[in-house]
């Protein structure tokens, strides 16, 4: 592995982080996820007005090509940007799907006239995007989905049930994956249809997790008519179109790991300040301090796996399976430190801040990949081993 910064990527790390310093406030820190998620609260067009300072200055989609308003970066600028915005405190550009996801999508497959309408819109938080792709029996199998778009003169007639779609009560836009040919084996015979989430017949209804949070949705499509032209990509060719969504995001990886070794660095901080009750402070007995100590190390674990990731990407190797190992190790670690700092705090873990993350990092082995999928991807693309 050879992971080292070379001077361009120090360079903008110095002109980022002076920009970050003269723009970043106790207010736009403040603007967590219960901003993002609440289409009525004050917080959410503050966060807009910050995507849109993001994208002014040039920040806001750096990893796109400059033809669309990024800045063409390469993955060690894209760590960077990761690492300084997690340094400052200030959340990222509203678009969390948008910009990484859909819009590298659009960039490959859409016409001159989609890319044109819709991608300013994504860089500047002007839309909110999201993806209806999973299905109440359709989620880790998604090539089973069952949502049917039927072409009608100039336009698709959809049908169907999305489940679990990120941020579509604040979203005003879906990238949907339909069933256009269901005689067709099931990976194909999908399209993928760009939707304005305000046509007729689409309704959204909350799904709101143990977390008391409500970031996930059901959707509903009862006979809504989309234009033809708002198809992306070929007609039956939308599974190699959702296979686009990493195409420009590689230094992302490291999202994981700096958000989990900071949260590791405060349970230790936490750990050295609570009293046991026999005169010692918790960091100091031997078992937590064992369990603390492989809390810490799991984390850091994750970080190597993340440089060597991008070790691989510098020296011309694709992103591989490695982002399965990261995934892996990440969310299994979130839950051991979630469990960890019950040990630590007792009855305390189960309230503020440790409270939400310890219900929360239930979920972690299911969403964006269950563990089971990423064990199978492992096993045969490392291993070699067959797939039945």
């Amino acid at each position: 592995m050879d992971f080292t910064y070379p001077a361009e990527a120090e360079a903008f790390r110095s002109e980022l982080r002076g920009w970050l310093d003269a723009h970043v406030t106790d207010d736009i820190r403040s603007l967590g996820m219960a901003a993002r998620l609440d289409p009525r609260s004050a917080g959410l067009e503050r966060l807009r007005d910050w995507n849109r300072e993001l994208a002014d200055a040039d920040y806001a989609a750096i990893s796109w090509p400059a033809e669309y308003g990024g800045r063409g970066a390469g993955v060690m600028d894209q760590v960077v940007w990761n690492e300084e915005l997690h340094r400052s405190g200030a959340p990222g550009p509203i678009n969390v799907l948008g910009i990484p996801n859909v819009a590298p999508a659009i960039m490959t497959y859409g016409t001159e006239t989609q890319k044109k309408a819709l991608l300013p819109g994504i860089r500047r938080g002007d839309d909110i995007w999201c993806q209806g792709f999973s299905e109440p029996d359709a989620g880790s199998d998604l090539a089973s989905l069952r949502t049917s778009a039927t072409r009608d003169g100039d336009d698709w007639v959809i049908t169907g049930q999305k489940i679990w779609t990120t941020l579509a009560h604040v979203a005003n836009w879906c990238e949907l994956l339909v069933r256009t040919d269901p005689a067709a084996p099931k990976h194909r015979g999908i399209t993928c249809i760009l939707v304005d989430l305000d046509r007729p017949g689409v309704e959204i209804r909350p799904l709101v997790t143990i977390t008391g949070e409500h970031e996930f949705n059901e959707v509903f499509f009862d006979e809504v008519r989309v234009p033809f032209d708002q198809t992306l990509g070929p007609v039956n060719e939308g599974w190699r179109v959702a296979m686009t969504t990493l195409a420009h995001e590689r230094g992302g990886v490291a999202k994981l790991h700096l958000g989990l070794r900071a949260k590791v660095g405060r349970l230790l901080d936490e750990a050295r300040r609570t009293p046991l009750g026999d005169g010692r402070m918790a960091s100091e007995d031997p078992a937590l301090r064992a369990r603390l100590a492989r809390a810490y190390l799991q984390a850091e674990l994750l970080k190597l796996i993340s440089d060597r990731a991008i070790s691989g990407e510098l020296h011309g190797r694709p992103l591989g399976p490695e982002g399965s190992i990261a995934k892996l190790v990440w969310s299994e670690t979130e839950q051991y430190v979630a469990e960890v700092a019950g040990d630590v705090l007792g009855p305390d873990a189960n309230t503020g801040e440790w409270g939400r993350d310890r219900v929360m990092a239930r979920s972690h082995t299911i969403a964006g990949g269950t563990t089971q999928v990423n064990k199978n991807i492992l096993a045969t693309r490392i291993l070699g081993l067959p797939r039945a």
